[in-house]
């Protein structure tokens, strides 16, 4: 138990290396995300995030968006809890057969206008998963969708660039 807590206190942390501090351009970035989504809704921008089924890469760069480094509350860009209060549908992952009624009832009860973002590549076709008994397929199988982001996963800062072009366009 001593020689592990030696090791511990004597060796570096395994972790990765910090982002490389672009404060300024993640700042221009979410106040023109702000100035397009209260130009277009009058209002900040509130999403609410949904997983179909996907492997939860896509959400934890979704889950950075809020940490300390990004935190983009400060730019009035919100999550919500119930797609009732929603603009934005963030849909990551192929969309299961489990999820899928879930996603069509998440879709109606999003008031209108509304958008739907298909994240990650996962989204688009079903990805690694496409073919599988338990897979629909992606987003666009089950509801309409108004922008893809690729990646896998896509980078928080890919995500808000998306997000800007969804309002702007």
């Amino acid at each position: 138990m001593r020689k592990l807590l030696l090791e511990s206190l004597l060796k570096a942390p395994l972790t990765e290396a910090p982002p490389s501090p672009d404060d300024g351009a993640l700042a221009e970035l979410a106040q023109s995300l702000e100035r397009a989504s209260r130009r277009r809704l009058g209002r900040s921008l509130a999403i609410r995030e949904v997983d179909a089924g996907s492997c939860n890469g896509c959400e934890l760069e979704i889950h950075a968006l809020n940490n300390a480094f990004y935190d983009l509350e400060r730019f009035g860009l919100k999550f919500v809890a119930s797609p009732r209060h929603a603009d934005v549908l963030l849909v990551t992952g192929p969309v299961t057969r489990n999820m899928r009624e879930a996603l069509e009832r998440t879709y109606a009860a999003t008031p209108d206008p509304k958008w739907v973002v298909a994240v990650g590549d996962c989204a688009l076709d079903g990805g690694l998963f496409s073919g599988s008994y338990g897979v629909v397929g992606g987003v666009s199988a089950v509801v309409p969708v108004d922008l893809h982001i690729r990646g896998c996963p896509p980078k928080p800062n890919a995500l808000l660039k998306g997000l800007i072009a969804l309002v702007d366009g």
